[in-house]
C-alpha cells in the first residue's frame, strides 16, 4: 500500500532531480554561448578577455576554442 508519505518523498525527489538536470542544462548553455562569442572576436580582445577569467575556466575555453574552431590562443 503507498501513504501519502511515499507520494510526498517522490513528488519532492522528482522536483530536486528536475532542478538540478535544469541546472547542469543551463550552465552547458551559457559556457556553449560564452565559447561562441570568444569565436567570433578579434583575437587581441579575446586573449585580454580570457586573461581576465578564472584559470580553470580560461584553460577550458582555450581547449573549446582549439578543439572546435581550431583557433589558436596564446597561454
Amino acid at each position: 500500500m503507498v501513504s501519502t508519505t511515499d507520494i510526498t518523498v517522490w513528488i519532492v525527489s522528482g522536483l530536486v532531480t528536475i532542478g538540478i538536470g535544469w541546472s547542469k542544462y543551463s550552465k552547458y548553455k551559457a559556457r556553449e554561448k560564452m565559447v561562441r562569442d570568444f569565436a567570433a572576436m578579434d583575437p587581441q580582445l579575446r586573449e585580454k578577455l580570457l586573461n581576465r577569467l578564472q584559470p580553470d575556466l580560461q584553460m577550458e575555453i582555450r581547449q573549446e576554442l582549439m578543439k572546435r574552431f581550431r583557433l589558436k590562443t596564446e597561454i
